[in-house]
């Protein structure tokens, strides 16, 4: 079997259901009316699930940022132009863009990847260095990829988690991109998969007039119309009208869940690649949370199509991992209430019924 398919074979189909019925049994006894901690304590139930204890600790947390250009940028798509896409690789080996500074007051360690940036780095930059090709192509004139090309994006991110685990055990993991004009292929997948109406789905980006956000629409619909891809099919939508770094995301997606590590996925291109995982193998939603919920309009239908709630909603548009990173701390707190907080009978309350 290809890495691929040995991956998602790897991954469990059900989490720990003694420590999930344990979990949900100290939550319901502990000192405090039931459930007034909500979401939280769903969170820390399904943690413990997927690290089979009560008590569990995320000592070390990782945040990959996946990086790579895209061809269809030459449709004026963007604000910014391609070249950012290697500066910004640079800074994050720097650690001086955002999601540095919010992942170290996370506790979490950031490493860029290149997938499909068009710019060689030096080999001794301290990146993984996964480059499938130098950037994705134009796809309202050919497929972004090609299905053998979608599918080694996808392996890189597996590898990723390999290499990352092969350093320390990773307790938690999080997703982040990079990649000028990457917001049109991540609507193009969700159009795809779901057949809503591109206008519904499609947002502005970087920042775009009403004029661009028009021609943002209709290139998507071209794309779309020239390659007609398979909602039935996750790699062909990835090579027809995604992008190199969004294959990478879900093969983090899936690493993660084949180790039983509990993955964080970002904003709209994250969860693309979140979603073209889970398309691939369902049984990895088990262990993946959504961060938050960006002001691209397309991240709610992608949301709805998992089945997920994000956890926050702070008007982010960034991505990088930025979101990830933000809730890694909610995570870790979920933990905490679930061993932490009393039960009734610890604390010698009695007669509670």
């Amino acid at each position: 079997m290809s890495l691929l398919e040995t991956t998602i074979s790897e991954i469990r189909k059900e989490l720990d259901p003694a420590a999930l019925a344990a979990a949900k049994d100290r939550l319901r006894n502990q000192a405090k009316p039931p459930g007034s901690l909500g979401v939280m304590e769903d969170i820390s139930a399904r943690l413990a699930a997927i690290k089979g204890t009560l008590d569990v600790r995320l000592t070390h947390k990782r945040i990959v940022t996946c990086a790579g250009d895209h061809g269809v940028v030459e449709e004026g798509v963007s604000l910014f132009p391609a070249e950012v896409t290697p500066q910004m690789v640079l800074n994050f080996a720097g650690g001086g863009a955002s999601v540095n500074v919010i992942a170290k007051h996370a506790g979490a360690e950031v490493k860029a990847a290149d997938i499909g940036v068009n710019y060689d780095f030096d080999p001794a930059l301290p990146i993984f260095h996964k480059k499938v090709r130098h950037g994705t192509a134009n796809f309202t004139k050919e497929p972004a990829m090609t299905r053998n090309e979608a599918i080694r994006s996808i392996e890189a991110g597996i590898e990723i988690v390999s290499e990352l685990e092969a350093e320390t055990p990773v307790d938690l993991l999080g997703t982040g991109d990079m990649g000028i004009g990457n917001t049109t292929p991540s609507t193009a997948v969700i159009a795809a998969f779901s057949g809503l109406p591109v206008e519904k789905l499609t947002g502005r980006g970087t920042g775009i007039d009403d004029a661009a956000l028009a021609n943002k629409i209709a290139v998507i619909q071209k794309g779309l119309d020239l390659h007609t891809p398979d909602p039935k099919d996750p790699l062909d939508i990835l090579s027809k009208v995604g992008g190199l770094e969004i294959g990478a995301l879900a093969g983090l997606v899936l690493g993660a869940a084949s180790r039983g590590i509990p993955v964080i996925c970002d904003g709209l291109i994250s969860t693309a690649g979140a979603l073209i995982a889970c398309e691939l193998a369902p049984a990895a939603k088990n262990y993946l949370f959504v961060s938050h919920q960006s002001v691209e309009i397309g991240h709610k239908y992608m949301h709805d199509r998992l089945g997920l709630s994000p956890l926050i909603d702070l008007n982010f548009r960034l991505g990088e991992g930025t979101g990830a990173a933000v809730c890694m701390e909610l995570l870790d707190l979920s933990t905490r209430i679930l061993a932490d907080i009393k039960t009734f009978e610890e604390v010698g309350v009695t007669n509670i019924d």
